[in-house]
């Protein structure tokens, strides 16, 4: 299949489940959170002090992160999603609590009427892995940053996908202590997964994969997290299995990486 038309496709099947079912996943997964059973931005600090600063996030959702950050005085939001619902809410979030922002409804990697050398901070909380083309996104969003400006994204981490509890070829739970690899981590190939009676496309990248893209970008990183947060990690007794997962590895990782240069130079 002709890959422009494959991104389409993708594409095409994840606007239409978000659409579908913004209003299930309103507030969730956004800032201070950067995942779950995952350290938070009240403990890590990557965005510092926002007063005055011009932001701009991808898959901004319901705008609850953006909320977060209006909060704390950034001058000027600007919001990107790929669903026109998610969009509605966002708006309708925001103006609730007396807030706006520039709202744009399109994939991330679309050619979009942003400026450049303009942001302070471009950030996505659990948004970025939806691309369908990783190294121009980053190419993009490097170039709506000003010199220096900061980068910040949260994604599931790629080994979340690739492991799993123990179980028989029948697929039946036969003890709930041990990860077993249930597909390869170099496996960067789109899969379809249920979601909901629906279904969306995503890709399991490797860690490198967005080491790399960066760096070709034109960022350098300043900070790496995979680190499950210390609740779950003192937990005990009945908790969930995937609590019991993040006890053993990390469920998402986080970057922060600073504007050093424009790539090719």
């Amino acid at each position: 299949m002709d890959i422009t038309i494959r991104k389409a496709e993708i594409l095409k099947t994840n606007k239409s489940y978000w659409d579908t079912y913004a209003d299930f996943w309103f507030g969730t997964t956004s800032l201070p959170e950067y995942g779950v059973h995952f350290v938070t931005e009240d403990e890590l600090h990557l965005f510092g002090d926002v007063s005055g600063k011009k932001l701009l996030e991808f898959g901004c959702g319901s705008g609850h992160s953006l909320k977060y950050l209006a909060d704390r005085n950034a001058g000027e939001l600007w919001g990107v999603d790929i669903s026109g619902r998610q969009l509605e809410n966002a708006e309708a979030y925001l103006k609730e609590h007396g807030y706006t922002a520039k709202l744009i409804c399109a994939p991330m990697e679309a050619e979009l009427d942003i400026p450049t050398d303009y942001f302070d901070y471009v950030y996505s909380i659990y948004g970025i892995g939806w691309t369908t083309d990783l190294p121009g996104t980053f190419r993009k969003i490097a170039s709506y940053l000003k010199n220096d400006g900061i980068f910040i994204f949260s994604w599931h981490h790629p080994l979340n996908y690739c492991v799993s509890w123990s179980c028989s070829e029948g697929g039946t739970i036969i003890e709930n202590d041990k990860l077993v690899f249930m597909k390869s981590y170099f496996d960067e190939s789109y899969f379809k997964m249920p979601v909901h009676g629906s279904e969306v496309i995503l890709c399991n990248r490797k860690i490198s994969t967005y080491v790399n893209a960066l760096a070709q970008a034109g960022f350098a990183i300043e900070q790496m997290i995979e680190q499950t947060d210390e609740q779950t990690m003192e937990a005990a007794g009945d908790i969930s299995d995937k609590a019991k997962k993040a006890k053993m590895l990390p469920i998402s990782f986080c970057i922060k990486a600073r504007k050093s240069h424009h790539p090719g130079l």
